[in-house]
């Protein structure tokens, strides 16, 4: 059976397997999960007991959760390898792609924790002040070195794009809900991110989330709802 993602809305980390099942060529499915009511619900902690988006249940009828296993699930199919988004385990191409999704992933990823956790919780002005001058250093800092990394290369690791571009354009949109930094300050990452806004796999998968007609370039295979998806693994 196709795998089916289960993304997380608004704006989550997810976004970044949407694009890279675009780019994979492989049939896919899709699982809105609103948060976070949806994923504190007993049916979504049967998937991930985290609680936490993205999952996917695999075409073996298997769940994964976490970002980094489920991009480097879609990496080795063989449609990933094909197009060049990743690279066989145990190249020199596959190390360096895992070297960047670990930084996206902790480091990239990890400077807009204190800023998300101001929006989701009130808090008094003095943590706020704090809190937000902390996220702004980790956000600059972040990106500074995501500047030095990148130079002038037209993607991330050199002359193709990867899944490391994907997971990429899904967080740093972030920045228009923490006006901690302005991209433009980071021409090499500015280009990047313009260059990702304006491919297929990344209008479809903004269509997706904000439910407007999407035309997949890909083959995506419609979406199919949280209850139905779980029924449908037991009963396979």
């Amino acid at each position: 059976m196709s795998p089916i993602l289960y993304y997380g809305v608004p704006s989550g980390c997810s976004f970044g397997s949407i694009v890279a099942l675009e780019w994979s060529g492989q049939p896919y499915r899709l699982a809105r999960v609103n948060m976070p009511e949806d994923m504190q619900t007993e049916l979504f902690a049967a998937i991930n007991p985290v609680r936490e988006t993205p999952a996917l249940q695999t075409a073996r009828g298997d769940y994964l959760a976490e970002s980094l296993a489920i991009l480097n699930h879609i990496g080795a199919t063989q449609g990933a390898l094909d197009v060049g988004i990743s690279f066989e385990q145990g190249t020199r191409e596959f190390d360096e792609l895992n070297r960047m999704l670990a930084f996206l992933n902790t480091t990239f990823f990890g400077s807009f924790s204190s800023l998300w956790w101001l929006l989701e919780h009130e808090s008094d002005e003095d943590t706020k002040r704090a809190l937000t001058e902390y996220g702004r250093i980790r956000v600059v800092r972040a990106h500074q070195e995501l500047e030095r990394m990148l130079g002038d290369k037209p993607w991330l690791l050199g002359e193709h794009r990867t899944l490391a571009d994907a997971y990429f354009i899904g967080i740093a949109r972030w920045t228009k809900y923490h006006n901690v930094v302005d991209r433009r300050d980071f021409p090499n990452l500015q280009r990047l991110f313009d260059q990702l806004e304006a491919d297929p796999a990344v209008v479809f998968a903004h269509a997706i989330e904000q439910q407007r007609p999407a035309t997949s370039t890909g083959r995506f295979e419609g979406e199919i709802g949280i209850a139905e998806s779980v029924a449908f693994a037991r009963a396979a």
